[in-house]
């Protein structure tokens, strides 16, 4: 969630005329109330189920993935999705173009975010995340032996953490080398033995006209003007997302290895499937 990547091409200048403030708002308002409606559901169950269930969560993730699903549904966006979800205990990395790989990557599967501590504190989407369970790292070797133990007992609660190994968003026309630093933690002796990861290729097709950078948020973009931009257009594209085999931690010798395997997966259907 962090569009510091630079694309060679400026982003496109946001133009909206009354038609696209009326979508706005037809549109604008309903996602507000499903979100944040949504958030208060989730809070009021949350206030059940911790004290019984502890760190499981076995009934907050099916609010999430209401509210992501039929988040597509009010912006008009197709949603489309292929190949088999994992049921190991395990991670699923996958590119990063938009803020709006969170609400697809969780329409499908019931995930946990692995996110930089900083998020926690932007607002609004810093409540989002901590409230569906996201889990908030920092870059400091010193901290290393805790938050491994943190990834562990996440992942032995039948948790599914998500990492975005490129680091940053992209403009969405291609896949930027994954940084290794995260995979790093799968090959404890804590971990590796019963670890997989499923990589996951997220496609952006735009709308019919459009650029093919049109769903992508990256460099100095705000999120605001990205979100209007994307509430006004007159016709939505779709986001499609590819499930790939998942694979065992132990059959690697080295996180670089797992790294450059899930890139290769992940790159090579993205320049299949990319408009």
């Amino acid at each position: 969630m962090d569009p510091m990547w630079n694309s060679d091409e400026p982003p496109e200048r946001l133009e909206i005329g009354p038609l696209g403030w009326l979508l706005v708002l037809l549109r604008g308002l309903p996602l507000a109330l499903l979100v944040f409606g949504g958030l208060l559901v989730l809070l009021c169950v949350r206030l059940i189920e911790r004290p019984l269930c502890g760190v499981r969560r076995p009934a907050t993730p099916f609010i999430t993935q209401f509210v992501c699903r039929n988040a597509f549904r009010i912006l008009g966006i197709g949603f489309s999705t292929s190949g088999e979800l994992m049921r190991q205990h395990g991670a699923v990395v996958a590119n990063h173009s938009s803020w709006l790989d969170i609400f697809a990557l969780n329409a499908r599967k019931r995930i946990y975010f692995v996110s930089k501590a900083e998020v926690a504190s932007w607002p609004g989407i810093g409540w989002l995340a901590r409230a569906t369970g996201t889990v908030f790292i920092e870059r400091n070797p010193k901290k290393a032996r805790e938050q491994t133990a943190l990834f562990e007992e996440r992942l032995k609660a039948g948790h599914k953490l998500l990492f975005f190994p490129e680091g940053t968003s992209t403009d969405g026309l291609r896949v930027l080398p994954f940084k290794t630093t995260l995979f790093a933690a799968f090959f404890t002796p804590e971990l590796r033995d019963f670890m997989y990861v499923q990589p996951v290729t997220v496609v952006f097709h735009p709308p019919e006209g459009q650029s093919n950078r049109f769903y992508g948020w990256w460099g100095d973009m705000e999120f605001g003007p990205h979100l209007l931009k994307t509430l006004a257009a007159r016709r939505q594209g779709r986001v499609e997302l590819i499930y790939h085999e998942p694979v065992r931690v132990a059959g690697f010798d080295s996180r670089k290895a797992l790294a450059a395997f899930c890139e290769a997966a992940v790159r090579n259907a993205h320049e299949l499937a990319r408009p």
